[in-house]
């Protein structure tokens, strides 16, 4: 900041609209994730005839062969050069590209087979996968500051969560206009659409500057086992893993706990997670502020203690009284918000961190292992509770209310009791987290100093040598 003015070039401290500009890239991943991950898979079987075994199939297939694509990509992305910069090629290439996937999956016509499914997805998943590595990894070096990326994190979750709202809104909109059916394919043009309109004005609004390699050499095995051996990005993987999986284990049991438990209806159930998603609003730009005041690694453990106690009083409203469970749901909501986005930029620090002592651009490398362990949380979460928690407890999801009384308790008491646990592990993870502002300060010093030598040609270690010959001549 400079006579009290904002700059937004890069290196400085992007105003608040064109930190927002740059978000809405972000939109309709958060959008589209949301749409064919929750009314896709039903409307293929519904309303197409697509046996359920190949839905089934078709997303098992895709998602294994993506776990694997993500860290190639994130070693290709790293390694690109262009005077367009290293992440703006790429979310331009990959915006029409997913477009065409989420055409030809939401308008797909009736007959399809599993051919059909596995193709497309894997065309969409893809694109999503080059989105969600080079958006954030573009924001950490856009944002360059220890609180600055809390900033700019806080602002792009924000976004996210509204483009959430968004598709959750389409179906009740469709619903009250009489035409329930026509959802899916609302949510396919306001996909398709926001897509390339979205991305495409983060790349017009947004500069990039590329940080110059120190070392040319390609990326290594040495140096891969490095960047997995680092014990700070072990940790925040870990944290990642159980912070997912706890607000995951809740979403899927949150429909049989809403209905069979709190006696809801399938809309006032609906109606409690819009307001657990719209609270996360003002939860992420909290979690922002907070962590600029205190740190992030105390921010998640706050919010993870929040978190906690907002679940503790999720069995104490009178059941069926849906506006008692409300503020509840906006409690946990809130301070869920800004459990990914704050080790989101913890990662970009640590990042920061490997660059200076590699020598090389490894963000979306470490970015790709991010997302891998979300996914595999996501999965493990559905596969944990269905299959391992819910027959434990003597829980039929088919005899709904004709459950046996002890197994509607245990139901209750599993979903508020495992969310619980891992989020708390999440937290245990940040015990003892020594990469503070003060530290990374330090980094970016030295990054900026090698960056300037890199610029000249020369390196940094000849610049800091001169530097100490001119001192001691002083």
């Amino acid at each position: 900041m400079t006579g009290g003015r904002t700059t937004s070039g890069v290196g400085g401290r992007l105003s608040l609209w064109r930190a927002m500009l740059f978000s809405l890239a972000g939109f309709p991943v958060a959008a589209a994730g949301t749409a064919f991950l929750v009314y896709l898979p039903p409307h293929l079987t519904s309303q197409l005839g697509v046996p359920l075994a190949v839905v089934g199939g078709a997303w098992a297939l895709v998602r294994v062969i993506d776990i694997v694509v993500d860290p190639v990509l994130g070693v290709i992305i790293d390694g690109t050069r262009s005077r367009f910069g290293r992440y703006r090629p790429w979310m331009a290439a990959a915006a029409p590209i997913f477009s065409l996937g989420l055409w030809m999956l939401f308008f797909a016509p009736v007959g399809i087979g599993g051919a059909y499914l596995v193709t497309w997805l894997l065309v969409l998943y893809v694109a999503l996968s080059v989105l969600s590595l080079a958006h954030p990894a573009w924001g950490s070096n856009l944002a360059r500051t220890y609180d600055e990326r809390s900033r700019i994190y806080g602002i792009m979750a924000a976004i996210q969560i509204a483009s959430i709202i968004s598709v959750l809104l389409i179906p009740v909109v469709a619903a009250r206009l009489g035409q329930p059916r026509a959802a899916i394919h609302a949510m396919g043009w306001f996909l398709v659409a926001a897509t390339p309109l979205t991305v495409l004005t983060a790349i017009v609004t947004t500069p990039e500057k590329v940080n110059p390699d120190h070392r040319r050499a390609s990326l290594r095995l040495a140096d891969f086992l490095a960047v997995l051996g680092k014990t700070d990005l072990l940790r925040l993987y870990g944290a990642q893993f159980a912070m997912t999986l706890g607000p995951g284990w809740m979403s899927s049991l949150f429909i049989f706990f809403s209905m069979d438990y709190m006696h809801f209806s399938e809309a006032q159930a609906s109606v409690l997670l819009l307001s657990y998603i719209v609270a996360g609003l003002a939860g992420a730009p909290t979690a922002a502020r907070l962590a600029i005041r205190i740190g992030k690694h105390r921010t998640i453990m706050v919010l993870a203690t929040a978190f906690s106690l907002g679940l503790l009083t999720v069995l104490l409203p009178p059941k069926g009284m849906v506006w008692a469970m409300i503020p509840v749901m906006m409690w946990s909501g809130f301070a869920g918000a800004g459990f990914d986005m704050t080790i989101r930029s913890m990662l970009a620090d640590v990042a920061d961190e490997v660059r200076l002592e590699q020598g090389k651009e490894r963000t979306s490398v470490i970015y790709s292992l991010y997302t891998l362990a979300g996914k595999l949380a996501n999965a493990f979460a559905i596969i944990l509770t269905f299959r391992y928690v819910l027959p434990w407890v003597g829980y039929d999801p088919k005899l709904g209310h004709g459950n046996a009384p002890d197994a509607i308790r245990a139901l209750g008491l599993t979903f508020v009791s495992g969310p619980i646990a891992f989020v708390i592990l999440g937290a245990a993870c940040m015990i003892g987290w020594r990469l503070t502002a003060t530290r990374h300060a330090a980094i970016r010093t030295e990054l900026e100093a090698r960056d300037a030598a890199a610029a000249l040609g020369i390196e940094a270690e000849d610049i800091a040598g001169t530097a100490a010959v001119e001192a001691a001549r002083g």
